[in-house]
């Protein structure tokens, strides 16, 4: 038998695939599993993140007294050009009305927010931000800004800029959900 026959070459390709296969299909059904986990991965590092990014955000909010939902419906209360009814922050923050009651009673107690009745309607409650909610506000920025730049400090500013580009794609493109 020639070496250089075309043939041999051919058969002793097939035995070394032959010999392969069963390793090959696993390493080919090994990546099919991977790249169907992947998302249940990335998913999983998302959620990691968010739990990350959440307590370091509360050790920074402690020392101020808050906690980071409050700060989140505090933020959302002063975005309003007009005092918003809890309806109006429940759907912002896209919640179940009684957990807006729940952040709204405690903030008042803070005296960070106050109720105040509808001008146009008895049973409509308005909820506005007092002096002492925007002092809260100015140091609850500094609070965010260091747990974000804790949180970010391993990427560089262009991987900053791709990050906010993707989450701003995920964000903007999740379908509007309701309660």
């Amino acid at each position: 038998m020639d070496a250089s026959d075309p043939s041999d070459a051919d058969a002793t390709d097939a035995a070394a695939a032959a010999q392969r296969s069963p390793d090959h299909h696993r390493d080919r059904d090994r990546d099919r599993d991977h790249d169907r986990d992947s998302d249940g991965i990335l998913a999983e590092q998302l959620l990691r993140l968010t739990r990350r990014l959440h307590r370091i955000q509360s050790r920074q909010l402690e020392p101020i007294g808050i906690t980071p939902a409050q700060f989140r419906l505090l933020r959302t209360v002063a975005s309003y050009d007009a005092a918003p009814r809890m309806a109006d922050l429940a759907q912002r923050l896209d919640v179940v009305p009684r957990a807006v009651t729940t952040l709204v009673d405690a903030l008042e107690a803070s005296g960070r927010v106050r109720r105040a009745p509808d001008p146009d309607s008895r049973r409509v409650v308005r909820i506005e931000i007092t002096d002492e909610g925007r002092a809260t506000l100015r140091s609850l920025r500094n609070a965010r800004r260091a747990a974000a730049e804790e949180i970010l400090a391993p990427l560089t500013a262009g991987q900053r800029e791709v990050l906010g580009e993707l989450l701003s794609a995920l964000v903007d493109g999740m379908p509007e959900r309701r309660c």
